[in-house]
């Protein structure tokens, strides 16, 4: 490289990351899009690292150097292979040295660059030369010199502790994991400690520095500290996503250092003088020490000594309230208190000194933190689940351990703390409303509202009884005030009622909500299990529900005498939806044992079950069965059947009186849903008029929700739910209609529907009655499991209104939401799942069913074909085209692998119903570019679905295709090879296997099929090779996750051009140095042994074996 192209390659580098106008060496102005596809190229080769070099060396531009260095990581990365070991150290010396002389000068973005390249050489070589090792003693050097070279040192170690810690793109677990325990016994404990000596040169002012870069080396150590106690030590993978820290398994060489007093110390020091981020970052330090594993410590006194030094610093910390006012230490603290019970078991804490005192001080730190929720209310949580660990230990310590009275003292915390948190939550729902919007209310907060629910259960549950009274002193006044405002309002609307009637209302039907919410996550949290089964608690979940279903009860009134107008808050609504979930989840699954009831035993399995009942009825009821029953005699609303009435009629008028609020309708279905799904509950449901009704008038003139076009998806969840049950046991019989007249009203819908003209069916007024049956449609079909109740569907559809679909198809096929819901109907009704599609042996319904289908695909596609596609920049060009192209390959995937065709049939009685199909599905995928096939995920997965289908099972219609169409097809499929999604990829490699299988096993053999695929490869006689040619380079140098997919077709290909797989071995042994051809053909050889010219299934699996070891094998030494 000359200064007139490195000007040139500076001038790119301006227009790329400023946007600044730049022209080529023929005068025409080049975009960023250019700027970037040229400088690119610099990663192509490893030819190009000298000149990465020259750039770094000479270049004035901080962009250019940036792009220098980004280039050499990728080469280095790619090319590892090509250098040999002295290369790569004089890379990594002058890398260092660059740094050395220039990183202070150099803009943070460039030395983050250089440094992750300095990393990255390490952790490639990190077992070639004991050099590479020794970068955490090179990098001392930089911290005994000048401040900026300190905290350059600093950048370096964070750098390299995160390049080693985390897995490298290409490599093989296996590779990272061996070089990370390296890292981890060699150096780790090295880099901590460094990362330590620095914040204790900080706190003792050792470091002459202005107050600008003691925050930069304060901020920088304190990280370097973090990422080494984060470090994976045991190859786990932690979840990074969470915030829950797990156990530390420091290794044992670290426990001096650990155990230290002067650690803990330390970071507590740093903590209480430092200002945020940097304070923030110590707390997370010490969430992290404290989490270290129990047994690193040699005895439990020595384990006690580092409880009790944390401990000390904790007390500490709430009395003086330290650094606690800024956000982020505050959260990083809630965190810390949360953490504590989850590292030490309680039997240890309450041996610590001043255990108690440590107890009345989190609970004053957590009342003081729920009063003042407005500001703490994603922190809340960590602190509940403190308290919920302590409590639930409590029966596993002898109460005589430890200190003295501990468990009446945790006790009347636990009081204090639920006592505040529930005067709080219905005080905020006041505070929020008077803010005019200032505030943001906790009720809409969903996630943290759910993670403080999922605490309430253990921590109430420990004093329940007083936490319930605690709970009825408020609900009780609360729902009489809201019935004595509700009674004046009659009928009408609470909007009508003056402003501060509404106000009122507003503000009790918050706190109403705050406490259903509360209810339900308490009897939600009751156990079955014997060991925590506590006497009596049946009877207050009975007290506390009944104030909930007495709520439910008046809001229900009150919504249905007003014919929908007198509506509650739609988060009241929600938050009785959430109860009734609960409730279900406890009280709803033994209502056949408790009902007595033998229902589904046939005369003939009578006698054989008589004995079993005797006994059960000799034995007596069970424990469960006894506190079942004493829970609904509490209740005192009558038995389980009437209350789950009342649940399920409030569920009834929710879909009736709340049609546009998607929130309620949603999780209501959802609700019913997971009724129907149980075995008891929805026995139970079978037997309640609310559900037959539902059965029998599952119209939009009784349910408007029906009819709004933001339900339709929920239309297809109810008609789902509604057909599981009645086609449960004994269904029919106790909704009282079959399943012919649960379909009346869809069937009659369409019989209207297909009597219309094309003309009159494309009229507007059609188009809700037509998606309204089709995503009624598929709710049906989606619940049809067996052969029987799906034959039902067929017999109802066909022949009267399956010709319906393809009108459809024809004539609605502009209109993405009816052809849409269309095309999932018709792919819910192809769907052979559990082998349901499965007719009699005279049947021609499978013909028929492919038929219908055929005619909608021909249909749809023609007048696709037909219509000019959207621009290539058109952003809703999969909305309008691609959706419904992908939905209708899906059908013909689903009915061409159904397995219940048989298409010989067609071609022997000139039915042109598959060739038809197979025609327009393959115009379809020919008109779609291969860069949009590529954009579209589930366009992408539908093509080659189907092109997999098409060689795999119809390989007479793929083979005579046009040569150039087939080459277009192949070279797809060479592209989709090479997929970053394994789904994709897996699909191409089993095509390729299917060619060359056919190809193999048919060899020689005069077959209209094979004398297609002969003149296909004629006209490209360098299919073959270029395919085997890309699968072992995807093999040897692709990402892991496709090695399984395209091992499958590797042998069918040798066995079927060994031309092609001789060819690429050559060549990849003249790519490889003296010594590594020697291990290449060692390699190859012990592949090729004993490999039998026979592609059955055992062959297949031996060959994988041998072919995996060969990778592994190879990827140590072969070169790019």
């Amino acid at each position: 490289m000359d200064a007139q192209q490195l000007a040139q390659v500076e001038a790119l580098c301006e227009t790329l990351y400023t946007g600044m106008p730049t022209t080529d060496e023929n005068g025409q102005q080049v975009s960023r899009n250019e700027a970037q596809q040229r400088l690119l190229s610099l990663q192509s080769s490893a030819e190009y690292i000298p000149q990465c070099q020259y750039i770094l060396d000479n270049s004035n531009s901080q962009y250019s150097r940036l792009v220098a260095s980004n280039s050499l990581i990728e080469l280095i990365t790619i090319h590892w292979n090509s250098f040999t070991v002295p290369q790569r150290i004089d890379i990594r010396n002058y890398v260092l040295g660059y740094l050395a002389n220039n990183g202070p000068q150099l803009q943070d973005f460039l030395t983050l660059s250089l440094i992750k390249l300095v990393c990255r050489i390490t952790k490639l070589g990190w077992f070639d030369d004991p050099t590479h090792r020794e970068l955490a003693d090179d990098v001392t050097k930089f911290l005994q010199a000048t401040v900026d070279h300190c905290i350059l040192g600093l950048k370096i170690l964070n750098q390299l502790v995160d390049e080693l810690n985390i897995p490298t793109t290409g490599r093989t677990l296996t590779q990272h994991r061996k070089t990370s325990v390296s890292f981890r016994d060699v150096c780790l404990l090295k880099v901590f400690q460094l990362g330590l000596t620095t914040l204790k040169q900080l706190q003792t002012r050792a470091i002459t520095a202005n107050p600008r870069q003691e925050g930069i080396l304060g901020e920088q150590a304190l990280s370097l500290t973090v990422r080494c106690l984060n470090f994976d030590f045991i190859g786990t993978n932690p979840d990074e996503s969470t915030e829950d820290v797990g156990t530390i398994q420091a290794p044992t060489s670290w426990r001096p250092l650990l155990q230290d007093p002067a650690t803990t110390e330390l970071l507590f020091e740093f903590y209480a003088t430092a200002d945020p981020p940097r304070s923030s970052k110590a707390m997370e330090a010490i969430i992290l020490l404290s989490s270290v594993r129990r047994s690193l410590f040699p005895t439990d006194k020595d384990r006690a000594a580092f409880l009790g030094r944390l401990m000390g610093g904790i007390r500490e910390m709430l009395l003086k309230e330290t650094g606690l006012q800024h956000q982020d230490n505050y959260h990083q603290f809630c965190r810390l208190l949360g953490r504590l019970k989850a590292s030490y078991q309680l039997s240890e804490l309450v041996k610590a000194e001043g255990y108690l005192e440590f107890l009345e001080l989190a609970a004053k730190f957590t009342v003081q933190s729920i009063r003042n929720w407005q500001y703490s209310t994603n922190s809340i949580h960590y602190l509940l689940a403190l308290w919920a660990r302590l409590v639930a230990a409590v029966p596993y310590v002898r109460p005589e351990t430890g200190a003295r009275g501990h468990v009446p003292h945790l006790e009347k915390q636990v009081l204090l703390v639920m006592e505040t948190y529930i005067d709080s939550m219905l005080g905020s729902v006041e505070t929020v409303l008077r803010s005019d919007g200032a505030l943001d209310d906790p009720l809409d907060d969903d996630g943290s509202l759910r993670e403080q629910l999922d605490r309430l259960p253990v921590i109430c549950r420990f004093q329940y009884g007083r936490v319930a009274n605690m709970m009825l002193n408020k609900f009780d006044p609360l729902l009489n005030q809201y019935r004595d405002l509700m009674a004046p309002l009659g009928a009408n609307a609470t909007s009508s009622a003056p402003q501060d009637v509404q106000q009122r209302m507003a503000i009790i039907e918050g706190q109403l909500t705050w406490l259903t919410y509360m209810v339900g996550a308490v009897v939600g949290g009751h156990s079955w299990s014997s060991a925590q089964m506590a006497d009596g608690e049946e009877t207050i979940d009975a007290s506390l529900s009944r104030r909930a279903l007495q709520l439910a009860q008046g809001v229900d009134f009150r919504l249905t005498s007003s014919n929908g107008a007198g509506r509650s808050d739609p988060r009241l609504e929600q938050a009785l939806l959430f109860y009734f979930q609960n409730f279900r989840r406890v009280y709803m699954f033994m209502w056949d044992q408790m009902s007595g009831s033998n229902s589904g035993v046939s005369g003939d399995n009578l006698s054989s079950v008589v004995g079993m009942i005797a006994s059960k009825l000799d034995s007596g009821p069970s424990t469960k069965q006894k506190i079942y029953q004493r829970m609904f005699d509490h209740l005192g609303m009558g038995d389980h059947t009437v209350v789950a009435n009342l649940i399920v009629t409030k569920m009834g008028n929710n879909l009736k009186y709340w049609p546009e609020e998607q929130e309620i309708i949603g999780k209501t279905l959802d609700l019913l849903h997971d009724m129907a799904q149980g075995y008891s509950s929805s026995k139970l449901l079978l037997t309640l008029e609310t559900v037959r009704f539902l059965a029998l008038h599952h119209t939009e003139d009784q349910f408007p929700f029906l009819s709004i076009p933001g339900n339709t998806r929920h239309r297809t969840t109810f008609h789902a739910t509604l057909t599981r049950l009645l086609l449960s046991p004994q269904g029919e019989e106790k909704l009282g209609l079959t399943f012919d007249q649960f379909l009346k009203p869809i069937v009659t819908v369409m019989g209207q529907l297909g009597s219309l003209s094309p003309q009159d069916l494309r009229n507007e007024n059609c188009r809700r009655p037509l998606v309204g049956v089709f995503r009624d449609l598929r709710g049906i079909a989606a619940s049809l499991h067996n052969r029987k109740t799906y034959s039902g569907l067929f017999d109802i559809l066909h022949p009267n209104h399956l010709p319906l679909l393809a009108k459809v198809a024809d004539v609605w096929h502009d209109q993405t939401e009816v052809i849409i819901s269309l095309l999932r109907f018709l792919h819910e009704f192809c769907h052979n799942k559990a082998n349901r599609v499965n007719f009699d042996q005279s049947s021609p319904n499978g013909i028929l069913l492919f038929r219908c289908t055929s005619d909608v695909v021909c249909a749809y596609g023609r007048r696709l074909l037909a219509t000019p596609p959207p621009a290539s920049g058109d952003r809703d060009i999969y909305k309008i085209r691609y959706k419904g192209l992908a939905l209708s390959l899906n059908v013909l995937n689903s009915a061409l692998g159904g397995n219940y065709v048989c298409f010989g049939v067609f071609e022997l009685y000139n039915d042109r119903a598959l060739d038809n199909a197979l025609d327009v599905a393959l115009q379809m995928t020919l008109s779609v570019p291969m860069d949009d096939v590529n954009s579209y995920p589930k366009l992408s997965k539908a093509y080659y679905s189907f092109i997999e289908i098409l060689f795999r099972n119809h390989q007479k219609t793929a083979f005579a295709l046009d040569t150039n169409v087939f080459m277009q097809i192949m070279a797809t499929v060479h592209d989709g090879l090479q997929s970053s999604d394994a789904t994709i990829s897996a699909f191409c490699a089993n095509t390729i296997d299917h060619m060359a299988t056919y190809y193999f096993n048919n060899s020689g053999k005069e077959k209209v099929e094979m004398m297609n695929l002969n003149k296909h490869l004629t006209a490209q006689p360098n299919l073959f090779s270029s395919l085997t040619a890309t699968l072992f380079n995807l093999l040897l140098y692709g990402p892991p996750q496709n090695h399984w997919a395209v091992m499958r077709p590797v042998l069918s290909l040798m066995l079927a051009s060994e031309t092609s797989f001789t060819a690429y071995k050559d060549h990849l042994i003249t790519t490889q140095s003296p010594e590594n051809q020697t291990k290449l053909n060692e390699a190859l050889n012990k592949l090729l042994a004993d490999v039998q010219r026979s592609l059955d299934n055992a062959n297949r699996d031996r060959f994988t074996q041998k072919l995996t070891a060969f990778r592994v094998t190879a990827r140590s030494f072969l070169t790019i």
